[in-house]
This record gives C-alpha cells, sequence and structure tokens, in this order.
C-alpha cells in the first residue's frame, strides 16, 4: 500500500510538478487513509489492500474525519487527496472501481478578506517615497487612488487619461461585464494623480498618443 502511495506522490511530483509542501500535504492526508484502511481490514479479519477498500469504508473514512473535529477545509483537502489518489489507481490499472466516485466533499466557503488598519494603510502610502522620484510620485498616486476608490487593481491598471475628473471629484472605470461606474474621490487622492500627471507620466511616456494613465519606463 505505501508502495503505491509512492508512486502517486512521484507521479504528483514529475508529471504535474507539485511543490514540495503539496507533496507533503498529501503524504500526511494518504498515510492517515492508509492507516485507516490497515485498522479496518484488521477488526474484520482481512489483508490491508486497496482493493478491499469499498465505497461504504470510504464513507467510514469520512465518519472518522468529522469525529476528529477537523476544520472543513482540512476534511475537503483528505477527500480531495483520496479522490485523486484512487482516480490515479484507476488509471494505472491498479484498481477497477473508485471508491471515491460519487462521494461528496464538505462545503467550504470563502472567507472574508480582512481589512486594513489605518496604521497599515499609512505605512502602504508612506512605501513610494522610498523609490526613485518618478516612481515614488506614480506609485503614490496608485495607491492613493486605490485607497480612495476602492477598485480593484485591474480596473486601476486599465485607466486613460481623462478617466480622473479635471475637477478631482470622481474617477471613471470600466468594471466586470465592461460596466462603467463613477466613484467618487477625495481631494488628496485628486491632488495625488494630479501631481504624477505634471511631474512623472511626461517622462514616462515614450510618445504622445500613449492613453494609458499608469506608465512604467518601458
Amino acid at each position: 500500500m505505501k508502495e503505491d502511495v509512492t508512486r502517486f506522490l512521484a507521479y504528483l511530483s514529475v508529471e504535474r510538478g507539485f511543490s514540495g509542501n503539496t507533496l507533503s500535504a498529501y503524504l500526511n492526508d494518504l498515510s492517515q487513509l492508509a492507516s485507516f484502511v490497515e485498522g479496518d481490514a484488521s477488526e474484520h479479519g482481512l489483508i490491508p489492500s486497496w482493493a478491499n477498500f469499498s465505497r461504504q469504508q470510504m464513507l467510514s473514512y469520512l465518519l472518522n474525519l468529522n469525529e476528529k473535529s477537523y476544520a472543513t477545509t482540512t476534511k475537503a483537502r483528505k477527500i480531495a487527496a483520496a479522490k485523486s489518489f484512487f482516480k490515479f489507481m484507476v488509471a494505472e490499472g491498479k484498481l477497477t472501481n473508485n471508491p471515491t466516485e460519487n462521494v461528496g466533499s464538505p462545503n467550504v466557503g470563502r472567507s472574508l478578506p480582512k481589512p486594513l488598519s489605518v496604521n497599515q494603510v499609512r505605512r502602504l502610502l508612506e512605501q513610494p517615497a522610498k523609490l526613485p522620484k518618478l516612481e515614488a510620485k506614480r506609485d503614490r498616486a496608485m495607491l492613493e487612488l486605490l485607497y480612495a476608490s476602492g477598485m480593484r487593481v485591474s480596473e486601476l491598471m486599465s485607466l486613460n487619461l481623462g478617466d480622473v475628473d479635471s475637477s478631482g471629484d470622481f474617477v471613471r472605470c470600466l468594471g466586470k461585464g465592461n460596466k462603467e461606474r463613477l466613484i467618487p474621490i477625495y481631494r488628496r487622492a485628486a491632488l495625488a494623480v494630479e501631481e504624477y500627471l505634471k511631474e512623472a507620466r511626461p517622462h514616462l511616456a515614450r510618445n504622445d498618443e500613449e492613453k494609458a494613465l499608469f506608465l512604467n519606463r518601458r
């Protein structure tokens, strides 16, 4: 049984290019599964074998995981490891039936993002001062605009000249589905963009036809 796990890990490493940390997680999860199979076989007087592991025993394994009070994400990972392993075993001709077929996994909800504290934002906005002058003004304008508007980074990078209102009251951006949004911004962010446009962007632009708002030296 351990030889099969070793072969599977070699496949993940060589064929799939999985990282060392991921392989360690698979090894841990599949070793736990193997121990369960061995213990279950011992209780019934059978020789431990992946071929003798049925769907019903897989459900027993899930129950065993529930009894250990693992976090939902941990249980989902262990089940995913088992599914990948048995799929590999069937593909290799080691098994004829996959005991994890039609076995569900727990729903893993998305955790809400943690907002930055005021001090963290302040330190973030201070970082551009460590860069060369042109990049500093550009990055400060980008960070101030992000903080003021709450737009996505992809939306920020797609801004063109004229998308920031000349009066400094709002920024125009295209979101998902090419839906245009007008987002109010505070004066400090508008001033940072204005300073970038006057003192940095002209030196970064390769030609007068460039429409992108934020540029690098290339």
